[in-house]
């Protein structure tokens, strides 16, 4: 057995300050907050994929490494709203792969812990 046919069903965000967090994945990113949980978890709905948000044990660090990348529709208006809503964009919007069909647009930004984030948007080349 392997994980060929898995999917995400979750994915950890390690935060220092629970309501921050909750405050900015549900208020600024606009994610649904689905509930919260002992000790320090907080859930949300990102497409079929759960998002914990929670604060790690005082023994355990957390580890930031990967990054979650948001697809969206509508890129540059995802990011004109968010960049009103004060999220520190690390990049603006700017296309990182181009195939005869379609481009492959990127814009990094971080969360109030230092989360990577990013948003994604696959664009049909006019034609």
């Amino acid at each position: 057995m392997n994980l060929s046919n898995a999917t995400i069903g979750q994915l950890l965000v390690p935060v220092d300050n629970l309501e921050r967090g909750v405050a900015f994945y549900r208020d600024v990113l606009g994610l649904t907050f689905l509930f919260e949980a002992p000790p320090q978890m907080a859930f949300f709905a990102c497409g079929t994929v759960r998002l914990l948000v929670g604060v790690m044990p005082p023994n355990q660090k957390a580890q930031r490494g990967s990054a979650i990348y948001f697809r969206v529709e509508d890129i540059q208006g995802t990011f004109s709203s968010l960049k009103d809503k004060g999220v520190q964009f690390v990049a603006e919007p700017h296309v990182v792969n181009r195939t005869p069909t379609s481009e492959l647009w990127l814009a990094e930004f971080v969360d109030p812990d230092g989360n990577q984030l990013a948003l994604m948007s696959d664009v049909a080349r006019g034609g």
